[in-house]
């Protein structure tokens, strides 16, 4: 991956582990890029990663760091439960990992179905464990039986990571000690985001060549995720006076319905679906827009824990809004690196587009404030640097651990 480093650029001491997690680089999205950045971060091949098997892996771990083990991690309808094989293959593969001493934490990327795999085997080995939280699966596996084990393997890991407050509070609320729960926020790769990229032939893709504002929004096509509601405010935003293109970056299930909605509200011609795109235009799109917007909501219950994607805007320079819902207020600083408003709200969202489009002092003040707190709070050395802490608080260090899964 462009700008991430190998284990000889890092500092620390290096501590054997094993992490499971079904996401992980190549694999899109934020919590892949999470565990691929720390762990590289933390070691070379004393670090095992047991992952799913997806296009695109072979390239990827060629000259990756880490020792990656490679596995079919998929659901069949026919089994029960339906994810019984990821189970058994992720700890078929994890035990072996584990042999000989080799390993003396086990880091789990979920609570199902890694953190309990994690939790036989951390305490097969005698090793502490720690599972990653990340809120919206707290707030959606409503399903008794999968509620109960996840509830358990939190109470039950030596260690839960949350990656914001609302996930904190999540945590709290299912019983889980909070002397066990740590806050870390997710990061950026300052190398790969950051402002003054050339973006002048993404704008003239998406028919901003000229004075014509451009918002970005980034990530998987869902209803939480507020995209909607975005295009619903453009034709407001024209009668404004305000000449606004909106450019989207994803794929998931809402594409159709966005499109529908486009062409419903007769903006069609300024709302640009530009799918997948490549990993170095990515932070060029970023420094291509004016501002970036994810006014996110929460939908039966699926939130969003954090948003990556707003301090990937930030350390490119620009401002984003968020909205209420879910652990944003720890991404997005209301009123200082940017806004946040009540995502439902079509009138909310469009007001505080408006906002960020018309004063130009305020979107630069904003976005001033948030480059700074990206470069200074939120790169992956900082996170790694907080999983090391972690680490040392289990009484973990280069030559063993000390600390055993309880």
């Amino acid at each position: 991956m462009s700008g991430s480093p190998k284990r000889s650029e890092a500092t620390g001491p290096v501590v054997p582990m094993l992490m499971l997690t079904e996401l992980f680089l190549p694999t899109k999205g934020g919590t892949a890029v999470w565990f691929d950045e720390v762990c590289r971060r933390l070691g070379d091949k004393e670090v095992q990663v047991v992952t799913a098997q997806v296009p695109g892996a072979t390239g990827h771990d060629r000259n990756h760091p880490n020792r990656i083990r490679r596995v079919q991690l998929g659901r069949h309808p026919w089994l029960r439960p339906e994810s019984l094989q990821m189970y058994w293959r992720l700890f078929a593969e994890g035990w072996k990992a584990s042999a000989r001493g080799q390993v003396r934490v086990v880091h789990a990327g979920r609570g199902l179905p890694e953190g309990l795999v994690g939790l036989v085997i951390a305490r097969a080995r005698r090793v502490p464990l720690i599972v990653y939280a990340h809120g919206e699966e707290i707030t959606t596996w409503t399903q008794p039986l999968k509620a109960r084990f996840l509830r358990g393997v939190y109470r039950r890991a030596q260690a839960v990571v949350a990656n914001s407050r609302f996930t904190l509070g999540a945590l709290e609320g299912l019983g889980v000690d909070p002397e066990r729960i740590h806050l870390v926020f997710p990061g950026v790769d300052l190398a790969r985001f950051h402002p003054g990229l050339a973006a002048s032939d993404l704008r003239a893709q998406v028919d901003c060549a000229g004075g014509r504002k451009l918002v970005l929004s980034v990530g998987r096509l869902s209803r939480r995720k507020g995209f909607d509601r975005v295009i619903e405010a453009l034709p407001g935003l024209q009668r404004a006076g305000i000449d606004v293109a909106h450019a989207i970056i994803g794929i998931g299930e809402e594409e159709p319905h966005l499109r529908a909605l486009a062409n419903r509200l007769g903006v069609a011609d300024r709302v640009f679906f530009l799918g997948q795109v490549a990993a170095d235009d990515l932070p060029r799109w970023y420094n291509a827009a004016d501002v970036f917007a994810m006014p996110n909501r929460d939908v039966d219950g699926d939130t969003e824990g954090f948003g990556m994607v707003y301090i990937e805007a930030a350390a490119c320079g620009r401002t984003s809004l968020a909205g209420l819902a879910g652990g944003t207020g720890d991404a997005v600083l209301d009123g200082e690196t940017g806004l946040r408003v009540e995502g439902a709200s079509s009138d909310a969202v469009e007001a505080a587009l408006r906002r960020l489009l018309a004063d130009d002092s305020l979107r630069d003040r904003l976005a001033t404030r948030a480059l700074a707190r990206a470069r200074q709070e939120m790169g992956w050395d900082r996170v790694t640097a907080q999983t090391r802490a972690l680490h040392g608080k289990l009484g973990l260090d280069a030559q063993g651990a000390t600390g055993e899964c309880v």
